[in-house]
């Protein structure tokens, strides 16, 4: 099993306990230093290959998102933190994952796995095939077009005048209303659910009545598309 490197960057002594915890039940993850700020992060990154950063927002001397803006070829990031205001911003910048305090172990055991699987041989030999052959579009994102292609998408999730798009692999956020984004996915592989959600009807894993699991996700399904859902997925 393929190891990586990490460390926690975090200024409150009993969440990083509970971090440090979590790691070390982790077999495929090695701790190099729990930092009490984003500086003191700085200098281990300098010394060792790090492939994945938790970091706390509000932190003394930088902030996280601050620091995270400052590396050229930032590691993985997950994001834990309080304040779910900053999802958004942490989403921009490309995070693996946005923990919310307390973290629950299942919780991080999630946000961990989506580094497993986005490093994972067959996964990219997988992405690799046929790419020039496969529908895809390019999504405005901090000032540049990111390809995201079709048969990745695991679900889009309204943000109000943004969306999040998300694959096994990474998740961007847009500026996009969701109804623009179902019109250019209603061709393909995509279910409406939920006024804020469309889903990827090969990628779903389960589902009840209220629910459908995608990837260890759970999306609701919108009383008001019950029986059109249900009618779409029987036929699957």
């Amino acid at each position: 099993m393929q190891q990586f490197n990490c460390i926690i960057v975090e200024d409150e002594p009993l969440a990083a306990e509970v971090l440090q915890d979590y790691v070390q039940k982790v077999p495929y993850l090695n701790l190099k230093a729990t930092c009490g700020d984003a500086i003191l992060a700085l200098e281990i990154l300098k010394e060792h290959k790090i492939d994945l950063i938790f970091l706390d927002i509000h932190l003394p001397k930088l902030k996280g998102l601050d620091f995270v803006k400052s590396l050229k070829n930032p590691p993985q990031i997950i994001i834990t933190t309080a304040y779910h205001e900053y999802a958004l911003k942490g989403y921009e910048l490309n995070v693996l994952d946005y923990l919310l305090k307390p973290i629950e172990f299942s919780r991080f055991i999630a946000a961990v796995n989506k580094l497993n699987d986005r490093n994972s041989p067959s996964t990219e030999a997988a992405e690799n095939e046929n790419r020039s052959e496969r529908e895809s579009i390019f999504f405005n994102v901090s000032k540049k077009k990111t390809r995201i292609y079709l048969d990745e998408i695991l679900y889009v999730e309204s943000l109000k005048e943004y969306v999040q798009v998300v694959t096994r692999n990474k998740s961007i956020v847009t500026k996009f209303q969701l109804g623009q984004i179902e019109e250019l996915l209603s061709k393909n592989n995509f279910l409406r659910i939920h006024r804020s959600y469309i889903v990827a009807k090969d990628k779903i894993d389960s589902y009840t009545a209220t629910e459908i699991e995608i990837n260890q996700k759970l999306i609701p399904i919108g009383r008001s598309y019950k029986e059109f859902v249900q009618t779409a997925i029987e036929k699957l």
